[in-house]
């Protein structure tokens, strides 16, 4: 056992982890005169995975830090493409961590080792290295990526992957349409059902330049994932069947990363980006997320330490507000129905999902949206499902019926509160929205208004007697008829959402 080295100075901040999100953190809080200290198992090096972000959601200064910007960006639920006319932007990982160490400039000391613990001794936490190394900080912050290393991630149920296995290759026939960022293709003529069913995978896919092309199969959520091999094998078998096979293979790419991370206990040691379970439930995107945190919990922290008060609370505070901690428990279980969902019903989900207004599944999508919207736009993608659809996510309702409740009735409150604020207003229609012609909309527009009658609150409270109180492990009492309950969960949905109970029977 090697002998303790002590630093020789304490720092402000020990950020544990070297990745975009840690670094970014790092930044503006050296940008807010703190000393700060990162500890990474490298040097600083250029991130390795491949990160896209819809480039809105990037900060301006990130912006510069793009490869590539795509403005033909599609999904395929079936046979047809939905346009999705939002720009989608390829980050260029050498540039990024250039600027982030530019903006953090001589206050960021970068240190290479790996981290084994931390304690508290006084006002002072002294975080150990692998080889006996001892530094020491004014706060720690943990933010070593998916899972975390000093503040460790329960996953209840345990873990659900998102996996994939991608490669950047030459193609003599693109493998996607030239020019354009696939975000999402379900087609799988090559696969039959039953494989579809048991493993739904889908292509992500840019094209780079030329005849180069990132092409990726991704499994969106599983308990228990794919394995890399399969993942693989899977990519291949497409570009076999699409009779575009790669040659020229530059680089492969894995990923497993863990998507059910619920909002963490905070804690003395603060936690960062994935670490702090920032991973959206839904998309897996991370890494924009956290590039747009990182001031609002710099300053929270560089304020707490000016004024001698308790800095981890602090940066708590702002990175998970009681309204986003609510907001992920709604993602949680969006997440469960996706889970239960049977692989080959995936596509006729998304098909419903992106029939929302364009602004609607942009905000589900985004990480800071609050529950009344979520809630909002998953009772639309209700109503826009078959049948098939419908029944996993009323089912996932049902086994979290206190989270259930409190959504549907913030839902139902943006409803009264767009019907008595702005009774005149039509639906807003976007030009990349899957709306439908001009000749079946007003029958969508007079169900919208018409669903202002209902008195949402009563719907709810009637509908949900029974859900709470004297309540077993699933949240539901003893005696109660879940068949029963199920049925009221889904007029409750189709009531707020505005579909008539004929339509909620319907495929």
């Amino acid at each position: 056992m090697p002998a303790e080295v002590l630093s020789d100075h304490t720092t402000d901040v020990l950020v544990v982890g070297g990745g975009p999100s840690g670094l970014a953190l790092a930044a503006e809080l050296a940008a807010r005169h703190l000393s700060v200290r990162v500890v990474a198992p490298h040097p600083p090096q250029p991130f390795a995975p491949t990160y896209g972000a819809w480039l809105g959601e990037l900060p301006a200064w990130a912006q510069a830090c793009t490869a590539q910007v795509w403005t033909d960006v599609r999904v395929y639920s079936g046979p047809q493409p939905t346009p999705l006319l939002r720009p989608y932007a390829l980050l260029d990982n050498a540039r990024l961590l250039g600027t982030l160490l530019e903006r953090a400039g001589e206050r960021l000391c970068w240190t290479q080792g790996r981290v084994t613990g931390a304690e508290r001794r006084g006002e002072l936490w002294q975080v150990h290295g692998e080889a006996g190394e001892v530094w020491t900080a004014r706060l720690v912050v943990d933010a070593s990526g998916h899972g975390g290393l000093l503040r460790p991630t329960a996953f209840e149920g345990g873990a659900a992957l998102q996996t994939a296995y991608g490669i950047v290759a030459h193609f003599e026939r693109p493998p996607s349409p030239p020019g354009a960022m696939v975000w999402m293709d379900y087609r799988a003529p090559h696969l039959s059902r039953a494989e579809v069913r048991a493993e739904p995978t889908f292509l992500y896919a840019m094209h780079l330049d030329g005849d180069r092309y990132f092409v990726q199969e991704t499994s969106l959520i599983a308990r228990p994932a794919p394995s890399r091999e399969f993942m693989a094998a899977r990519l291949y078998a497409r570009l076999e069947a699409l009779g575009t096979p790669a040659h020229n293979t530059e680089s492969d790419e894995w990923v497993a990363f863990p998507m059910n991370a619920p909002a963490p206990a905070p804690g003395g040691v603060l936690a960062f980006g994935a670490a702090a379970g920032l991973v959206h439930p839904i998309s897996g995107f991370q890494v924009a997320g956290a590039l747009n945190d990182a001031p609002r919990v710099a300053q929270a922290v560089a304020e707490a330490l000016q004024a001698g008060q308790d800095a981890a609370a602090a940066g708590w505070a702002a990175l998970w507000p009681p309204e986003r901690r609510a907001a992920r428990e709604v993602h949680l279980l969006d997440l469960a129905a996706l889970l239960e969902l049977p692989g080959d019903r995936l596509g006729a989900f998304f098909a419903a999902f992106f029939r929302l207004p364009a602004a609607e599944w942009h905000a589900f999508l985004a990480p800071q949206t609050g529950v009344g919207p979520l809630a909002r736009s998953m009772l639309r993608v209700f109503a826009h499902a078959p049948n098939a659809v419908r029944l996993p996510l009323a089912r996932a309702a049902l086994r979290r019926p206190g989270v259930s409740l409190r959504a549907l009735q913030q839902a139902a409150r943006m409803k009264d509160s767009a019907c008595f604020s702005h009774p005149s207003a039509a639906p807003a229609r976007h030009p990349g929205a899957m709306t439908p012609p001009d000749d079946t909309s007003s029958d969508d527009t007079r169900r919208e208004a018409n669903s202002g009658d209902i008195d949402q609150q009563e719907v709810i409270e009637e509908g949900m007697q029974g859900a709470t109180g004297n309540v077993n492990a699933d949240g539901l009492a003893p005696d109660v008829n879940r068949q029963k309950k199920l049925e009221e969960l889904r007029e409750n949905v189709a009531e707020i959402s505005g579909e008539g109970r004929e339509d909620t029977r319907s495929s």
